[in-house]
């Protein structure tokens, strides 16, 4: 295994971190409006309060590893995606000072405003994930010169407007399962009703995309025919999503919110192992694709930045660890809280 493989996996990992940790935060903002009473709400935020701003860092990481390994690759795709990324930013922000704001003030309506912030953030950030990667699945055009050659309308097309819907659906399930391990009494009860719901109308979702990406993402239909054990893990992860159910009714809430980390876990891996060697893919013209090779820093970059990495991934890995213990249990609404 090379640096450039290494550098690959490596920053899928730290992505996978971010959709995984930011994921449930998202769709804990997507249930937000939801549910009426404002205990209620009070305990989705501080359900996330302790850990949502940590979660975030695994985006930075990894940007930064991104920028650091694959600067060409980081620059086409940003120059590519930078209204829509900018978008991402401010709705990532308005979150954020939404969950600070929002309980401030007794106000009906400054409360109001707040909750529609923090929904509205969180339900944009996860479209416009899943729309980007809607976009790099189906490829974009990119010129000889290694840059974008398309339009900001080009971008938002059937396939990745239904990408991104798939991902509001998928961060909501992962949220609620989150609040029914976090929460009890009777804000435990009603998201335990969604979820069966939520995971039903996700499969539909995921199933969908699949069939629609290998009928209308030809190259995608190539490497699965070289890789067809890729099939393997796509169907063990539809069998770890079915599971969540399961243990959501026998009470194992836990068990659900693992499972729910374990299949996105897969769905990420179905991406990378499914992507690779590409960084971005060239729709129309396959031969102007970046690759982790034609992308890639040089070795002795690669090499540095290795041994950076090597000493501040388990630095993240520890501080999250860290505020996930001190911060387990049930949550509490005092004078204090959000």
């Amino acid at each position: 295994m090379d640096l450039n493989t290494i550098w690959f996996i490596l920053v899928g990992v730290l992505l996978t971190g971010y959709a995984v940790l930011d994921g449930f935060d998202l769709g804990v903002g997507a249930l937000h409006m939801f549910v009426k009473k404002d205990e209620h709400r009070r305990l989705f935020l501080n359900s996330i309060g302790p850990v949502w701003d940590g979660n975030e860092v695994w985006l930075v990481t990894g940007g930064g590893a991104l920028f650091a390994a694959f600067p060409e690759a980081y620059a086409t795709f940003l120059s590519g995606f930078y209204l829509p990324f900018m978008m991402l930013l401010c709705s990532l922000i308005f979150r954020a000072v939404a969950i600070e704001f929002r309980s401030k003030e007794p106000w009906l309506w400054w409360r109001t405003m707040w909750d529609l912030a923090f929904t509205g953030g969180s339900v944009l950030s996860a479209f416009l994930i899943g729309m980007m990667m809607g976009n790099l699945v189906l490829g974009i055009p990119i010129g000889a010169d290694r840059e974008f050659a398309g339009t900001l309308g080009g971008l938002f097309h059937p396939y990745s407007i239904f990408m991104g819907c798939t991902t509001v659906v998928l961060f909501a399930m992962h949220g609620a399962i989150y609040l029914a391990m976090k929460n009890e009494g009777e804000v435990q009860e009603i998201v335990i009703r969604w979820i069966p719901r939520l995971t039903g109308l996700f499969i539909t979702f995921y199933v969908i995309v699949n069939v629609i990406t290998l009928i209308y993402c030809e190259h995608m239909l190539e490497v699965v025919r070289h890789r067809p054990w890729i099939l393997v893990v796509l169907l063990l992860d539809f069998l770890i999503v079915m599971n969540i159910p399961r243990e959501i009714h026998k009470g194992r809430r836990f068990n659900a919110f693992l499972s729910s980390c374990l299949g996105m876990v897969l769905l990420m891996a179905i991406f990378g192992l499914s992507y690779f060697p590409y960084m971005i893919f060239s729709n129309p013209l396959p031969e102007h694709s970046l690759t982790i090779y034609n992308a890639a820093s040089s070795q002795k970059t690669l090499g540095i930045m290795l041994i950076i990495a090597a000493i501040g991934v388990p630095v993240v890995l520890a501080y999250t660890t860290c505020i996930y213990w001190i911060f387990r249990g049930k949550t509490r609404v005092t004078a204090h809280s959000y």
